[in-house]
């Protein structure tokens, strides 16, 4: 019998509470991500027959790593962890299909076509074996790569990953999330620069993502929402909610870090310990105080443990149990 899956039982913290955060949350990661000129690591590929917005930053002698975002979401979701790879890695962060300055597919989104488009740019980039990163719906594209394209994934983190529960609940929580977000898409930049510098109005519009929406840095949290509301918003909507790929898990073979806030209002928790029972060489770790984007709310400790898995360390044929991690 199938199990049955619910809505997340977490909820907002007050915006009181952000002043009683430890130290680590919202702390940013080093290298700053500011120092860093983006426009001269910026590129255009084409992936069947479209455009696709894409940075490559860094190199070295360690495999690279793919990062990919999340439902209307950007490559900008990155920012506080690709400085800290591109030391030692070539760093990839697209802009999927239908998102940020990518153009729509030709065909209606899907997440095996997203799959197979991340997997297009790998081979046109001749990236070889990755490590891939996909936070929330890229967390769904990125199981669904290790599935489709295992030749591809050599590790894989899952950071509030979709694709368990979202079956089951169809478009709730993430109708309201799109409608949100497709109004911060239909506002003017000036509009959004206020909504993010005024306290109030931050927390309003993102404390369903951020636990602490007030302890993100002001420029960090504009980049992040400039990019909603792009044309892809609903039909990758309706991708999410309509696969189901629950029984091919286990056929995944790349070791797995699943990293979850202990908090997050949009992905249960519980869905954290199906996707560790599902994937035979698996490791979650939930952070405490932290909600849906583990790597822009504790970037230090999110690169820390994305490093051990690039370096082979803490998953594994005999992992452990999952982890509880007071993220200071």
């Amino acid at each position: 019998m199938a199990k049955t899956f619910r809505p997340s039982k977490a909820t907002p913290a007050l915006p009181s509470a952000a002043a009683r955060a430890d130290s680590g949350y919202g702390a940013t990661a080093d290298p700053d991500w500011r120092d860093t000129n983006w426009t001269e690591h910026s590129h255009w590929a084409e992936i069947e027959g479209k455009r696709m917005n894409y940075v490559d930053v860094g190199s070295g002698d360690g495999p690279p790593v793919v990062f990919i975002h999340g439902l209307s979401g950007s490559w900008q979701n990155w920012l506080e962890n690709l400085p800290y790879f591109a030391q030692r890695h070539r760093c990839i962060a697209m802009d999927l299909p239908g998102f940020g300055h990518s153009e729509m597919p030709r065909e209606k989104i899907s997440i095996s076509r997203y799959a197979h488009q991340v997997d297009a740019l790998c081979e046109q980039l001749d990236l070889g074996r990755c490590i891939v990163v996909g936070n929330s719906m890229g967390g769904f594209v990125t199981a669904e790569l290790e599935i489709q394209h295992p030749q591809r994934v050599d590790r894989a983190c899952l950071v509030a990953a979709a694709g368990i529960s979202i079956t089951n609940l169809r478009r709730r929580p993430l109708l309201t999330t799109a409608r949100i977000f497709g109004a911060l898409g239909a506002a003017s930049a000036a509009q959004t620069r206020l909504m993010v510098s005024r306290p109030r109005l931050r927390w309003i519009f993102t404390n369903f993502v951020f636990r602490h929406p007030t302890r993100i840095a002001t420029d960090l949290m504009y980049e992040q929402v400039r990019g909603a509301g792009k044309p892809g918003l609903y039909d990758a909507l309706d991708a999410l909610t309509s696969y189901d790929f629950r029984d091919r898990l286990p056929e995944i073979q790349a070791p797995t870090l699943i990293v979850w806030g202990e908090h997050d209002m949009l992905v249960p928790v519980e869905d954290a310990h199906e996707f560790e029972r599902l994937i035979p060489q698996s490791r979650t770790v939930i952070l405490d105080d932290t909600g849906h984007v583990p790597m822009l709310e504790r970037p230090v400790k999110f690169n820390e443990l994305l490093e051990e898995l690039i370096e082979g360390r803490g998953v594994g044929a005999e992992t452990g149990p999952e982890e509880q991690v007071t993220a200071a």
